[in-house]
């Protein structure tokens, strides 16, 4: 699915940065399995964000909360979840030397901080959405009513407050330009507060990246 990524209204961010080390302890071994069906490349994908289960991913919001220091060891289970999110256990305690029960650990504590899920992405075009798009919205205003309204509605995929031309920008993912239309006109414009938008749809998908935070 294609994305267009920024930032996020943060919280304050005075509280202490954490970081996940490796650890020596012991407990049951087995494999991620995390995820459901696969995504784009043929994988589940592991994405920074808050954890949730495969079935209900929780929307990611970045910046939300107090940042994680990673080190290096985490940064590698990171990138190899990433590349496949069903990745065992034992594999990825081969790439990283430490035991089975360590990567295990680890990774639950990736999941439980919040610094990453494990969800299962899927190519729109596969599953029946042919159309997908960006809309960017002007809004007189109070900008949270609006973007909160967007959130709500299931063609939206990405919602987010900018600074410049638009005010908020979201991405919406339909089965075809006759959806797309009867979203833009009926529900979308019609919003309160919203003065004017522009679609940008999408042609071609050239470059998505789940990489944040092991680059």
């Amino acid at each position: 699915m294609a994305t267009i990524r920024g930032t996020q209204p943060a919280t304050p961010t005075s509280a202490p940065s954490r970081r996940l080390d490796s650890t020596g302890s012991t407990g049951s071994t087995g494999s991620t399995g995390s995820t459901g069906s696969t995504g784009r490349n043929g994988v589940g994908h592991a994405a920074a964000g808050p954890s949730s289960t495969a079935s209900t991913p929780t929307p990611m919001r970045r910046g939300s909360r107090s940042s994680t220091t990673l080190d290096d060891v985490s940064k590698q289970i990171i990138e190899l979840l990433q590349h496949d999110g069903r990745k065992s256990y034992a594999s990825i305690a081969a790439h990283v030397g430490l035991s089975e029960a360590a990567v295990r650990q680890r990774v639950q504590r990736l999941l439980d901080a919040d610094v990453m899920q494990i969800v299962a992405v899927t190519d729109p075009l596969q599953v029946g959405f042919q159309r997908q798009a960006m809309v960017g919205l002007r809004v007189e205003g109070d900008m949270t009513p609006v973007a909160e309204a967007l959130s709500a509605m299931d063609e939206v995929t990405y919602v987010v407050t900018t600074a410049g031309s638009f005010d908020v920008l979201a991405e919406v993912v339909c089965e075809d330009d006759t959806h797309l239309l009867d979203l833009l006109t009926t529900r979308i414009r019609t919003l309160a507060g919203v003065t004017a938008t522009e679609t940008f749809v999408y042609l071609k998908l050239n470059k998505q990246l789940y990489n944040w935070g092991t680059r």
